[in-house]
């Protein structure tokens, strides 16, 4: 893997995972020695990241952690809802019925995951029902460019992480999504995807709003 390759997934990676946190400042020279890479595959790293939207170099020369606010959230969140209901027709369309069923089952027995703790394994389980649908829809193209929309999300998700009520309902929204892909019925499996989106994101606008609030001077 070549150097600004390995640069751009460790950044990407610490981003995602709440590692490198919004409007962090991104020194070069500090990256370049913690990755160990030199400060030109760093900056093709940078680029491609400013590129996606994960880092904004627009506010002087140190490039920073782009912010998650409310109007990016929505917006994503927009087009994931356009993307994910018509993903999950089409999964119901062409489903593996026996994976559909399993991750069903895995998910309405997630509560145990959720009551012990283990919000990681939980998030495992949401890849793995990701993956599913990726395959089940049998269009590399579109698996991507919902792929690269659910990066985005998954930063204000870990925001609301430690909201358990709503995990729990969470996981109950996906039991259904996998049971209608399972039975083949894609307007349900478009509708539970949509009632889904929409409950996350009522929840993360509400923590960003908390958020907000906390940082705001008195």
């Amino acid at each position: 893997m070549r150097a600004s390759d390995r640069a751009y997934e460790a950044l990407r990676g610490d981003i995602l995972a709440w590692r490198l946190r919004p409007g962090t400042p991104l020194s070069e020279i500090e990256l370049a020695e913690r990755l160990g890479v030199s400060r030109t595959p760093l900056r093709a790293a940078l680029a491609r990241l400013a590129v996606e939207g994960f880092v904004d170099t627009t506010r002087g020369r140190t490039a920073i952690v782009s912010d998650v606010s409310e109007h990016s959230v929505r917006g994503y969140f927009e087009l994931r809802e356009a993307l994910e209901t018509h993903a999950a027709k089409l999964a119901a369309r062409r489903r593996d019925v026996a994976v559909f069923a399993d991750l069903a089952e895995r998910f309405d027995r997630a509560t145990g995951l959720l009551d012990a703790g283990d919000i990681d394994s939980y998030y495992a389980l949401i890849a793995e029902f990701d993956q599913a649908l990726a395959v089940a829809i049998e269009n590399p193209a579109f698996a991507a460019s919902l792929d690269a929309v659910r990066a985005h999300l998954a930063r204000a998700r870990r925001m609301a992480a430690d909201n358990a009520e709503r995990l729990r309902r969470s996981a109950s929204e996906h039991r259904l999504i996998c049971e209608a892909i399972r039975d083949g019925d894609e307007a349900l499996a478009a509708s539970a995807v949509s009632a889904h989106l929409r409950h996350a994101l009522t929840t993360i606008l509400a923590t960003l709003a908390v958020r907000d609030r906390q940082e705001t001077p008195a």
